[in-house]
This record gives C-alpha cells, structure tokens and sequence, in this order.
C-alpha cells in the first residue's frame, strides 16, 4: 500500500508539471520574405521583430528567418505559402497578386500618398483598417506598409520630363505602376526583382522603378548611374504597399499570452518601426549613392505637374473597375486621397 501511494504521488507530480512544461515549451516562427540577408528589411525589421517577441516572450516564442525565398517559390507565391503554412509569418506586396487584394489597389494608386514610409506607412495602416479587413480574412494581419516612393534609376540616360520618358524600358513592380509607367510614356518591363541588376548590366532594360533603400541590396546602384526622385513633400509618383502576414491557424493556436506577445509587436508598433527602418535605408542609400558617383536628379515643378496630368486618367479607369467588380472605388480612392493629405499634413 505504501508502495502504491507513492507511486499514485509520483504519478501526481509527474502530470502537475506538465502544463508548465507546455507553457515553458518554445514555439518557433519560420519567418520568410524574398529579400537577400543583407537587405534593409532582413536587418532592420526581420531580426528587431524576432528579437522583440523573444525578448517579451521570455524566450519561448523564437524565429527562424528563410531570406531570399529559402522556402521556394517566387514573391508573388509568399502570400499562398503563408496561407498554407509554409511559412507562419511572411513579407510581401499585395501588388504583386493582381486582383487578389482588390480594396487595398487604392493605396497604389499615382500620387496620393506621401513619399516617405513613415507617413506613407500610418496613412496606408489606417485605410487599410477602415477598409482593408476583406481582403485580409484569410489571414492574420501583422502590418501593412509603404515601402516609399519609387525612384526612376537609369543606367545611361537622365530623366528628368515626359520627354526623356518616351521608349524608356524599365522594370516595374505592379500592374498599376506599369499602367503609370506606360501614360508617361515608358514602356514597363515586368520581371523579378532578382534578375532586374543583371537586365539593366546585359541592356535588356534601361533601369528600373524601384525605392532607394532597395538599390544597394540588389546591387542596382552599381549599374546604373542616374536616379531621378518625386518632389520633396509631394505625393509619390507610385507606391506598392508591402504587408507581414501570419497564418491564421498558427496564431490562434498560441497560448494567449504568446498571442498578447504578437499583438503587441503588431499594428502601429510594427507599422512605426518599417516606416522608420525604410526612411533611414532610403537615406543611407541616396547618401552612399552620391558618395560613389551616381547622379542624383530632383523633378522640377512643372514636369511634376506634366506627370501627374499624364497619369490622371489611371485613376478614373481603376474606380470603372472596381465598381464593376462590387466595390465602391469612388470612396476607395476617395478615402485613400483624403488619408493621404492627412499624412501630407494638407
């Protein structure tokens, strides 16, 4: 009997201890994004993110991050592969799926939001709150955010007007950006952003449509030597909203503590801290840029207004589109522009 007691105490304190080796148990977050490791992104808002929720977790929630598409795949197929649990947190672009984020096309479209990420980034994080939940139900949405105006890189020749726009091959990021790309003028080039420093090097293309912080990461800046950017303080002359996404069934799988850990390192704290982390890439890349050489080439008032006329009409045809698909585009890019002066401080 004795033995039989403590036996039944062993047993006892064996399974006491087993919701506090559950709790204790380290989850791990497979993070993956499409950039290179020494990437702004990977460097200044991948591993902060990791260490923030390992840090507020007490160790149990920790990440590994698969840069460069380590898990496969292409950037456009990151959103299915976190979908599917591939990975449980991801970075991508809407834009990069045409059609599969339909309410969140406002934020791409032609000068409307600021050029810089941090207001770029809030103004997009709060349209996307008023409107954006739809396109987002598959998911859990961590942060969405501007990765800043696109500035126009030439290998050989300026530009600085419409006119230096005409025949111009460049690589464009999304549908929208083309669509600008091709009213001013330009013919777009639609390829990876891997292969874009080598088109440009072989003469395939002229140059590309891409933000500053962005160049030095995939090399551009070392074939190409003129870069022409919007306006200061004006509306950027394209934007492409990039989110972090979890998997829906991972998060609700956490224990609520580690779930209070995510939101709180989610929303405004992580718009805040990639709006940030790409103004500081956007300006150590132009400085490092003009320190190599490159030529630095700010558009004049009046070819920003030309440029802007140019492009009027994308919107126009983008709300026809969005209404003959059931959305109200005239609110959508309603909201987006009145959102965008907010930011703009208008």
């Amino acid at each position: 009997m004795k033995r039989l007691r403590a036996s039944l105490a062993v047993i006892t304190a064996v399974l006491a201890l087993v919701p506090a080796l559950a709790k204790a148990q380290t989850v791990i977050i497979k993070f993956a994004h499409f950039l290179p490791s020494n990437s702004n992104f990977h460097k200044n808002v991948a591993e902060p993110w990791c260490e923030a929720i390992e840090k507020d977790s007490g160790g149990r929630l920790k990440c590994q991050i698969y840069p460069a598409l380590q898990l496969g795949g292409t950037p456009a197929q990151l959103a299915d592969q976190i979908k599917n649990g591939v990975a449980d947190v991801g970075w991508t672009s809407p834009s990069y799926t045409t059609g599969r984020f339909p309410h969140t096309e406002a934020l791409e479209l032609p000068f409307i939001l600021p050029s810089d990420g941090l207001g770029g980034s809030r103004a997009m994080w709060e349209y996307t709150q008023k409107n954006g939940q739809e396109d987002f139900k598959d998911f859990r949405l961590l942060a969405i955010h501007s990765t800043t105006n696109v500035v126009i890189s030439t290998a050989s020749k300026p530009v600085l007007s419409l006119h230096d726009m005409k025949g111009l091959k460049l690589r464009s990021p999304s549908r929208i950006t083309s669509l600008v790309l091709s009213a001013m003028g330009g013919t777009p080039v639609n390829i990876p952003l891997a292969q874009t420093t080598e088109s440009i090097a072989k003469g395939v293309i002229d140059g590309t449509m891409a933000p500053w912080e962005i160049l030095p990461a995939t090399k551009v800046d070392e074939v190409t030597k003129y870069h022409m950017e919007g306006m200061p303080g004006q509306p950027g002359l394209a934007q492409t909203p990039a989110v972090v996404l979890m998997n829906k069934a991972r998060y609700d799988s956490l224990a609520p503590d580690l779930k209070a850990v995510i939101d709180k390192r989610s929303g405004p704290w992580l718009v805040d801290l990639i709006g940030s982390a790409f103004d500081r890439g956007n300006e150590a890349a132009r400085k490092k840029m003009a320190a190599q050489g490159n030529k630095i080439l700010v558009i004049k008032s009046d070819e920003y207004a030309a440029m802007k006329a140019a492009a009027a009409p994308i919107e126009a045809d983008w709300i026809k589109q969005a209404s003959a698909r059931g959305l109200d585009g005239a609110k959508l890019a309603g909201d987006a522009h009145a959102i965008g002066r907010k930011y703009l401080g208008r």
